[in-house]
């Protein structure tokens, strides 16, 4: 979307001052298909953090995702956790992984994250 969705704005906008992470939501961006739950951004990022902080590899990268978040304005971008990329009947990762999603990327979102098979 070359101007992002306002009503989708205010769902995120929502989500963030609640410190909620119960809303489920499905979106398209780039010809994925993406399900899953919403984070504000600070959860988001301190589970990130957390992850990366468990790893041997990647643990110098936690303190990029301590720092301070967004600026003051409307969200930009969404933060999804326990979400997968829906590809066929499959979703991918299959225990739900952690993606950041620009909201003036989406091209279409509905209520609710979408069922599917893994077997």
């Amino acid at each position: 979307m070359s101007k992002p969705d306002e009503l989708l704005v205010d769902v995120a906008t929502m989500v963030e001052s609640g410190q909620s992470n119960q809303m489920s939501l499905t979106v398209v961006v780039g010809g994925a298909v993406i399900t899953g739950r919403l984070a504000p951004e600070a959860v988001w990022r301190q589970r990130v953090s957390e992850v990366l902080t468990d790893s041997a590899r990647l643990g110098e990268f936690a303190a990029i995702f301590t720092a301070a978040t967004r600026a003051e304005g409307p969200p930009t971008h969404l933060h999804f956790h326990v979400a997968r990329i829906l590809q066929g009947t499959v979703g991918i990762p299959e225990t739900g992984g952690m993606y950041r999603v620009s909201i003036a990327e989406v091209s279409a979102w509905t209520m609710g994250d979408f069922s599917y098979s893994d077997h």
